[in-house]
């Protein structure tokens, strides 16, 4: 029993690819993030970013928050938010798809969309600005140690307990990056040898939820140091793969989830052995109004 939906945060299952991989000397595992109560590896970030803010005293019920999100992290922050009794404002592009503007609404928090033409980046300024008003407080996902700590204090070891320590590739799309800098951070503590790939839309690609930030927005909690490996995969290689997933092995997720898979798949089919573990980070149906699965 427990006593509250925060305690169902982490602890997602791992699950062996069973039909996507030629290669029988390496194994593949998906990291099945949906399992989370908001639906998404977010809720880990934001349930650690809001419960320290709060210890620290950096916020309290009475704060304004507001924060751009590209959609997961949205709401995951609302549902949060809602539970710990905060006011948040979220601020994202307005070609998000509907499911995610309703769920976060659902959850109680008010959405503001900014113009689609300039992306994330228009959400960021634009929440910069209302901060810089003195009428807000910003969690910023991008540069908050409390995003990556979360994943070190919990996905890392997830992960390292759930494989016997015999992982070898943890394989993550990279967006804010939180999660893999905090997953490499204690993965590396535990072996040197474990190897960390972090999964990049190619040239012109547009992928939900993978970005290759411009130089002035890159995360600042980025530390490239801590990447072994990138991975480029194009739009058509994370749509196939998505739909994949879904057909071949049940599990039903978003496009940058698929873009990981097809990155593990291809480092798979590279190695002569190996245990790699694929962050698999929402579920799909809040990609339903998008053509994702659309034939």
């Amino acid at each position: 029993m427990n006593n509250s939906v925060l305690d169902l945060v982490g602890n997602t299952p791992l699950v062996k690819a069973k039909r996507l991989l030629d290669n029988p000397k390496v194994e593949l595992y998906f990291k099945l993030e949906g399992q989370n109560p908001g639906g998404s590896v977010k809720d880990r970030a934001a349930y650690n970013m809001i419960k320290s803010a709060l210890e620290r005293g950096d916020i309290d019920k009475n704060t304004k928050l507001i924060e751009a999100t590209s959609g997961n992290t949205g709401i995951a922050l609302a549902m949060i938010a809602g539970i710990f009794g905060l006011n948040i404002e979220l601020v994202m592009p307005e070609n998000s798809t509907i499911e995610r503007v309703q769920t976060m609404e659902a959850y109680g928090a008010k959405v503001i969309l900014t113009d689609a033409e300039i992306g994330i980046e228009g959400s960021r300024d634009y929440a910069e600005e209302k901060m810089a008003t003195g009428n807000y407080f910003m969690l910023n996902q991008f540069a908050n140690d409390d995003n990556w700590q979360a994943h070190y204090k919990t996905t890392g070891p997830e992960i390292w307990r759930d494989t016997n320590q015999k992982i070898t590739h943890f394989v993550s799309s990279m967006g804010t990056t939180g999660t893999i800098m905090g997953t490499s951070t204690f993965l590396k503590e535990q072996s040197a040898e474990v190897q960390i790939v972090g999964v990049q839309p190619g040239d012109g690609a547009r992928i939900p939820g993978i970005r290759k930030w411009p130089q002035e927005y890159l995360p600042k909690i980025f530390k490239p140091e801590k990447v072994d490996q990138v991975i480029e995969v194009t739009e058509e290689e994370a749509v196939k793969m998505t739909r994949r997933l879904a057909e071949e092995e049940g599990i039903f997720a978003g496009m940058s989830s698929g873009g990981a898979a097809a990155a593990a798949v291809k480092l798979a089919n590279s190695l002569e052995s190996g245990l790699i573990v694929s962050i698999v980070c929402d579920r799909g149906d809040r990609y339903l109004s998008s053509d994702l699965f659309k034939k």
